[in-house]
Parts: C-alpha cells; sequence; structure tokens
C-alpha cells in the first residue's frame, strides 16, 4: 500500500505546479507522482478463501521497539517506496507505534518474520490499515489472505462505525484488486507527489524499479 503519511497535505511542502485536469501535468525533476486511491468498509466481511498453508501464525507485538520496528517496514517496504517511517526519529516513531490505540500484527512463517499489518485507531470510531505488507519472499504465497482475515477481525472486534486503507500505483500490481476482494469499496482518489526517497538516500537507488528515478537538477 501507499506510504500513508505522505498523502496527507498537512505533512508535506506545497508542489509549485497547477494541476491539469484534462491532460499531462510535467513533474520537476527529482518529484515522484502516484493515484492513490481510499478504500472503506462499514460493515465487517466474509473472510476471503484460504490456501492450505502450513506454519503460519499472527501476534500482536506490543510497544514495539522503534528501531526493529524501522528494520521491518524497510525490508516490507522498500520495493513500495515506504519511507515516511525512516525520516522520524525513535521518539516520533515510538509515539506512533506505541500508541494504546495502535496495534502491530506480525505476520510469522515457522517462526521467522514475514509481514506485517498495523491498525491505527486514534481516530474515534476508525480504523486504518495504516501499513499492509508481506516480505518479498512471501508475496504471492497466499500468506497475503491469512494475515489480512486475522487483521480485519481483530479491526471489527474494537467495535468501528468504519475501516478504511488505501493503495497506490507505487504498490504491488493487483493490491486494488485485492483490497476489493477482501471487501474494501473504492470511495476517493488522489495525486500525491513527493520527493523520491532514492534521491536523497532514504531508500536504495535500486528499489522499486517499476518507477523510474529522474534525478533533480
Amino acid at each position: 500500500m501507499t506510504d500513508p503519511a505522505t498523502t496527507d497535505p498537512a505533512t508535506t511542502d506545497p508542489i509549485p505546479l497547477t494541476l491539469n485536469l484534462n491532460g499531462y501535468t510535467p513533474l520537476p525533476p527529482g518529484k515522484i507522482a502516484a493515484i492513490v486511491t481510499m478504500l472503506e468498509m462499514t460493515a465487517p466481511p466474509p473472510p476471503l478463501p484460504e490456501r492450505a498453508m502450513a506454519g503460519l501464525a499472527v501476534e500482536r507485538v506490543p510497544a514495539p521497539d522503534p528501531g526493529w520496528y524501522r528494520d521491518l517496514f524497510r525490508r516490507v517496504g522498500e520495493d513500495w517506496l515506504w519511507f515516511s517511517r525512516l525520516r522520524m526519529s525513535d521518539a516520533e516513531l515510538a509515539a506512533i507505534i506505541q500508541h494504546p490505540e495502535v496495534e502491530l500484527l506480525l505476520l510469522r512463517k515457522d517462526g521467522a518474520e514475514a509481514g506485517y499489518i498495523e491498525l491505527d485507531g486514534r481516530v474515534p470510531g476508525e480504523i486504518e490499515l495504516a501499513f499492509v505488507g508481506l516480505l518479498p519472499d512471501m508475496v504471492g504465497s497466499g500468506a497475503g489472505r491469512f494475515l489480512i482475515n486475522r487483521a480485519l477481525a481483530r479491526a471489527w472486534a474494537r467495535g468501528p462505525r468504519r475501516v478504511h486503507v488505501h493503495t497506490c500505483t507505487h504498490d504491488k500490481q493487483g493490491a486494488l484488486t485485492f483490497y476489493m476482494k477482501a471487501g474494501f469499496r473504492p470511495y476517493a482518489s488522489a495525486v500525491e507527489i513527493v520527493d523520491d526517497p532514492r534521491l536523497s538516500g532514504l531508500l536504495a537507488p535500486t528499489a522499486a524499479p517499476h518507477v523510474p528515478v529522474i534525478p533533480a537538477g
């Protein structure tokens, strides 16, 4: 999914360009753009069918250590250009991931870390699937269905009025379809423009080869 901290206009610097709503909008060098789709559900869905797959388990990680979390975040999200949590201080990161209304659900395969979903309930009445992802060797294995079924069950057990998530065109192909199959309904879209995190060194230059790097200057 897209990195949610970058989709809130209040968290980003103004971009000095005018968006052409009926054609192309040239971007300054060093910027990248994506189409973000917001999705929601207002009632618990039926669980997705799961493949028979031994060794999977989901556990809640209480008070995650910022260093451990940042490493997991990078390993899961680097190929999809996740970067917002990498530029936070330990204190800033801990204030989010150790908040009493935020839960980190860690997927394990045969005891090893395999992915995670972060449930953010800091907005009353809402649960956001703030980050959803698997380690690269688990993508396409069917483990995502196992993980999201349990995450959604946990989210709805908290009694929200809605559960929401968003994804973007930098994400894994098929992510949008996956969320819709899981019961989410698209309700809005946006254009997201940010500085390319590979140019600043936040992410490796080779990350996300499906998004071309266009250097600034």
